[in-house]
């Protein structure tokens, strides 16, 4: 009988579908800290149902996670207050910078990390200045990519900012600041030169009564 390979070894598969097999549920003690995991890289707020699914636990053992974590961020059972917490926004939950230090790491990103953009920053930039309000979703299909990292990099320069969160889909809808503007030395987001001139016929990629 031959050896078996590292790659069955390290990705069981479902046999009757010839599939990945399917994590194991989190065990109920780990729970607060597999969603932990899960909420420091989610991009959009995440609902119960959604952590429930990717821990495979009850919404009831999601709910009382939840609970705990936003406890123990706030230091409410003798642990440090934390300087950030999590935020239940648009029927999801979150992690946040915790408003009290919102000057202090915006001033960091902004002045003290004043590296320059890359290229996909100043794409999606231009895609947000241009459509705003708009959805990642949205952004990711007008460029064609992935544009989960770049989001982040403009939040985080206060470059563009969350402007509200769509009630049906759950989705943020992101816009510009005014330090973009500032940046750009324009009073209004209406004095970007308009697009349409640009383009080969004056009408694809972006609307014609858009600027």
């Amino acid at each position: 009988m031959p050896d078996a390979t590292p790659e069955s070894i390290e990705r069981p598969t479902n046999a009757a579908q010839g599939l990945p097999a399917e994590p194991s549920p989190v065990p109920a003690p780990d729970v607060p800290r597999a969603l932990e995991a899960i909420l420091m890289v989610a991009d959009e707020p995440q609902s119960l149902v959604n952590l429930a699914a990717a821990a495979h636990v009850p919404v009831g053992a999601v709910r009382r996670a939840i609970a705990e974590l936003v406890a123990d961020y706030d230091g409410e059972r003798g642990g440090v207050r934390r300087g950030f917490e999590l935020r239940e926004v648009g029927g999801g939950w979150r992690i946040y910078v915790r408003a009290d230090y919102d000057a202090l790491v915006t001033d960091y990103v902004v002045t003290q990390n004043p590296t320059k953009l890359s290229q996909a920053a100043l794409e999606t930039l231009a895609v947000i200045a241009y459509k705003q309000p708009i959805s990642r979703g949205a952004i990711a299909s007008i460029r064609a990519v992935n544009v989960d990292s770049v989001v982040r990099t403009l939040l985080g320069r206060g470059l563009i900012t969350e402007m509200f969160t769509d009630s049906e889909t759950g989705a943020i809808n992101y816009g510009t600041t005014d330090l973009l503007l500032t940046q750009l030395g324009i009073n209004a987001i209406e004095e970007l030169p308009r697009i349409s001139p640009l383009l080969d016929d004056g009408r694809e990629g972006f609307d014609s009564d858009q600027h």
